[in-house]
């Protein structure tokens, strides 16, 4: 006998739409799944044989975060089969920062109503994120929280895990003056800063479909849900073909907060401002918000979504591999001696 509470459901939450929900979201599973996956999806733990083979001392390292407000535009358009790649890329982007392979991702998913549907959308999008990553999705979980939220609303998070040898680990302070800065351009706002965003341009009165001149033709909407981009393919390509100090994420907080976390000692990263590849939208919002440069700079990527940090000498090697990889990488400043962060000149 299946499963079933006429009671739940009459309190807001139906079993059986949980179990559609997980049918329709099979095939995009499979398509995740690499040769460390044991089990499936459906039991208690998701299960992943390591291989460490050819590794010293095989390091775990694991990443968790959300999609943020960017879920609202979601809500506003009814299109939910993009954030679940953001929701990959916030955490895979992160744990690659370390030297990591990314080797697994869990999802969670709370809503205020279960429409199979709907989760089948977003999942799709999750499956396409770890896609891009070549992790496997082994886990998640969808809540139905009836009251808790609205019904045509939900929260995405998501945890990854990946492994490096621990000889491999990124080491910033291997850093030294001289050094170059390189930009791996993002696709766009990415997930952060979102509150800002909608506040800027008020998308909760509409407009949100409209063709814009600014935007090359493309509505806002369009524009403001484009997919965090993922850097995990291109960078463990980088690895294996230049030295790499250290690689910063650029998220929340930007430039002025990403790029100290991944300097050495007794050093600064000098950014050329005039440099920065800077996307229509970025402009967009400075004008239409009025927001200072050191505000967008310290909240926004501006069009840098990864920052290498790379021997001189192996520059052009490194732009070489990006842009192999489909990165259209550039020089963006260089690191020199002073405790001073960031400077942007």
């Amino acid at each position: 006998m299946k499963s079933q509470s006429e009671s739940y459901r009459d309190a807001g939450v139906d079993i059986t739409a949980g179990y559609r929900a997980v049918e329709l979201m099979q095939s995009s599973i499979a398509r995740t799944l690499t040769s460390g996956v044991l089990g499936g999806v459906g039991g208690f733990g998701g299960m992943f044989e390591l291989d460490t083979a050819g590794m010293q001392r095989p390091v775990l390292v694991s990443g968790t975060d959300g999609v943020g407000t960017k879920l609202r535009l979601a809500f506003l358009l009814n299109k939910h089969d993009t954030v679940g790649i953001d929701c990959v890329a916030m955490c895979v982007n992160d744990i690659i920062c370390c030297g990591a392979k990314p080797l697994f991702f869990l999802d969670y998913i709370a809503c205020g109503k279960n429409v199979p549907e709907k989760i089948a959308g977003i999942v799709s999008g999750i499956a396409e994120g770890c896609v891009q990553a070549g992790c496997a999705l082994i886990g998640g979980e969808t809540a139905e929280m009836p009251g808790f939220y609205p019904e045509d609303e939900y929260d995405l998070a998501g945890f990854a895990v990946g492994v490096v040898d621990k000889p491999r680990i990124l080491d910033k302070n291997t850093m030294q003056a001289g050094d170059i800065l390189l930009a791996l351009p993002s696709s766009g706002l990415h997930s952060n800063g979102f509150s800002l965003v909608r506040k800027v341009f008020g998308v909760e009165a509409g407009g949100l479909s409209l063709p814009h001149a600014a935007l090359g033709g493309q509505t806002l909407g369009e524009t403001l849900l484009t997919p965090t981009r993922i850097y995990v393919k291109p960078v463990l390509a980088l690895l294996e073909a230049v030295t790499v100090r250290s690689l910063a994420h650029i998220t929340g907080g930007g430039f002025y907060e990403n790029i100290p976390r991944a300097l050495g000692a007794g050093v600064t990263a000098k950014v050329e401002q005039r440099a920065v590849k800077t996307p229509p939208i970025f402009d967009l919002l400075t004008k239409t918000g009025n927001i200072p440069t050191r505000d967008m700079f310290n909240t926004f990527n501006m069009g840098v979504g990864m920052v290498a940090v790379v021997p001189k000498t192996q520059a052009d090697t490194a732009i070489q591999t990006l842009t192999a990889q489909g990165v259209d990488a550039y020089v963006l400043g260089e690191i020199t001696a002073g405790d001073e962060g960031v400077i942007l000149c």
